[in-house]
């Protein structure tokens, strides 16, 4: 970062985000990118480039881009979202989608996109479904939008380059400060057309920066770098479901659930889950007050880590 070659992004001079922009494109099956500082950010400008005012966007009842991004496209862009409920392997029920359609009539809003997520709760879309997915919204004239912050993820998972899951959609986020370990930034990739539109969104939310190169040679770094290694925190999330379930009382990743990615999730006996955020804090253990509690394995905690927090639960639990 510090011997990055510098320029000003706002005029397009940047090298080194130029470089991660075309490499990141290339890696996504997409023509161009657009480095951002945020996946909200990103997602967002890509729903402003998409859509018009009135439009609306299908999308997951629980999705992050519906739920968890402050409604910024229905604040800034008016563009209205319909959720849909989640299925249990985290797609969304095509037939529900297209029930969901609205007619071309002057009483509705247009629908427009429909927007994907993957993965969803750790776990990865299926190619197969990805493939109906993009037939689908061709013959419904609908533009297809993947929040992608863990895609490299799925590609990990699934083992195939990044391409065979994001070269489906129109657009896609991807998200470079998660398990890849960027510090800052996520990338918007699709099409020339589609990302000097969403130059424009990008400057007039705020995304705008100069010198940005020295945040960029850490994402290039990244994708170089910290891919191939996530299979590593997949196995350690494996590795942590199948201790925590050892534990009396404690239920992690059912079994119902398969463990594809980096994460796990723990339902707790309620005699300690209101209490547990305190007890750990005391252990120098940091936790969301949550039950389920969701734990996202990541490149800067190896097993040790993960088994002084399995201890630090046992003994609450046993207590």
């Amino acid at each position: 970062m510090a011997q990055a070659e510098v320029g000003d992004d706002v005029f397009g001079d940047d090298p080194t985000i130029k470089r991660l922009e075309q490499k990141t494109a290339e890696m996504a099956g997409h023509e161009a990118g657009l480095f951002m500082p945020s996946g909200t950010q990103s997602n967002l400008v890509g729903l402003l480039a998409h859509c018009q005012r009135g439009d609306e966007y299908i999308v997951g009842q629980q999705a992050h881009t519906y739920k968890y991004e402050a409604g910024g496209a229905a604040v800034l862009g008016s563009i209205q979202p319909q959720p849909i409920e989640f299925e249990a392997n985290g797609t969304l029920d095509l037939k529900k989608v297209e029930a969901a359609i609205k007619p071309d009539d002057c009483h509705f809003a247009r629908s427009r996109l429909l927007a994907l997520e993957n993965t969803v709760g750790g776990k990865v879309l299926p190619l197969k479904y990805l493939l109906e997915a993009r037939q689908f919204t061709l013959q419904h004239d609908l533009i297809l939008h993947l929040d992608g912050a863990r895609a490299f993820n799925a590609a990990v998972a699934l083992d195939v380059p990044l391409r065979e899951i994001t070269a489906h959609f129109d657009s896609v986020s991807l998200c470079l400060s998660k398990g890849l370990g960027a510090p800052v930034g996520s990338l918007l990739c699709g099409s020339e057309p589609f990302i000097k539109e969403a130059h424009k969104w990008r400057k007039m939310v705020g995304g705008g920066m100069r010198q940005a190169g020295i945040l960029a040679a850490a994402g290039l770094y990244a994708i170089e770098h910290n891919v191939q290694r996530l299979k590593q925190d997949h196995d350690n999330a494996f590795w942590l479901a199948q201790q925590l379930r050892a534990i009396p009382e404690i239920m992690a990743n059912d079994d119902s659930l398969r463990q594809e990615t980096n994460m796990v999730f723990v339902t707790l006996p309620e005699k300690i889950a209101t209490s547990l955020c305190d007890k750990l804090k005391e252990q120098g253990i940091l936790i969301v007050q949550s039950n389920p509690l969701r734990i996202v394995v990541h490149k800067d905690v190896d097993k040790n880590d993960l088994l002084r927090f399995v201890i630090a639960i046992k003994k609450e639990v046993m207590s």
